[in-house]
């Protein structure tokens, strides 16, 4: 019981720690998102990060009973808490794909549509019914605005909010152009912005396609070596005692910091940049004193 009396205690103050974090963040006022769809992916993302806070906190305190050491217990715990950002990054990339494909099928069903003599605002619910799942939630929500008499050209800025991606900005821009131009030559910008959507499509998927292999990569070499680091500390823990001592926790933090260090290089090379947007949604009032000053 002395020897364990330690690893407890510091357990004990760390799930203290971490519970009163949580509360202070579950209690803290955050400025609302501007549209229901990212509320909702928020709301996801934050259960998430709370499901791996608590699976970290566990793994903290597992890997401190077991094995006594305070540096690998907390290298352990970020990790989990974590996981997403080291050793993620494929699902948000997998993701964008396949709104960018549903977009550009929406683009070419839209143009479609179009050529029989159909307005946008008729033109919209009709291809919004067999869009993708990917962009379905946001299309919807497009019909239901335009159902209730609110403008096209606000309609389509809080659309392209919806979707939050740089390359739907494009799309979304020409369309607000005509809905409030009305000027010919729509049919040929979409089969254009068609076009240039799925270009934009093979680049990428041939992009994830080398990059997949890369982040599968970094994720076998790093369980091959928690594994065997694992089974020395459990099955032979004589071979590794001396990184129990003062000494030997901080050889090992500097060894687990180097090994970091080489884990977010390789995700860094593994990742995707996105480009800033440039298409920001503009409140209705702001959008007629704009109107307003075009037409005097």
């Amino acid at each position: 019981m002395e020897e364990l009396r330690v690893p407890l205690a510091l357990t004990a103050g760390a799930l203290v720690g971490v519970g009163g974090l949580m509360l202070v963040l579950a209690l803290r006022r955050r400025a609302p998102r501007p549209t229901m769809l990212r509320q909702k992916s928020r709301a996801s993302r934050s259960d998430r990060q709370k499901t791996l806070t608590i699976a970290g906190v566990v793994a903290f305190a597992v890997t401190l009973v077991v094995t006594r050491w305070i540096v690998l217990a907390a290298v352990v715990g970020i990790v989990v808490v974590l996981w997403d950002r080291l050793l993620g990054g494929g699902r948000a990339e997998r993701e964008a794909i396949a709104r960018a494909e549903g977009l550009a099928n929406w683009i070419e069903s839209l143009r479609d549509t179009i050529a029989g003599a159909v307005g946008l605002e008729q033109a919209i619910p009709a291809t919004a019914k067999n869009a993708a799942p990917s962009i379905r939630p946001a299309l919807n929500l497009l019909v239901d605005r335009l159902r209730v008499r609110e403008p096209l050209p606000d309609a389509l800025m809080r659309f392209a909010d919806d979707l939050d991606d740089p390359s739907a900005d494009v799309a979304v821009a020409a369309l607000v152009l005509n809905a409030r131009l009305r000027g010919p030559g729509l049919r040929e910008v979409l089969s254009a912005l068609a076009e240039s959507a799925r270009a934009e499509l093979d680049v990428r998927r041939r992009v994830e396609s080398s990059r997949r292999s890369t982040r599968r990569s970094v994720q076998i070499v790093v369980g091959v070596i928690v594994v065997v680091a694992g089974s020395l500390v459990v099955f032979n823990p004589e071979y590794v005692e001396p990184y129990g001592s003062l000494t030997g926790q901080l050889v090992l933090a500097v060894v687990l910091a180097m090994f970091g260090a080489a884990v977010l290089w390789m995700r860094r090379l593994s990742g995707v940049e996105q480009p800033e947007r440039f298409l920001i949604a503009a409140q209705p009032t702001r959008a007629r004193t704009d109107r307003k000053a075009v037409r005097a």
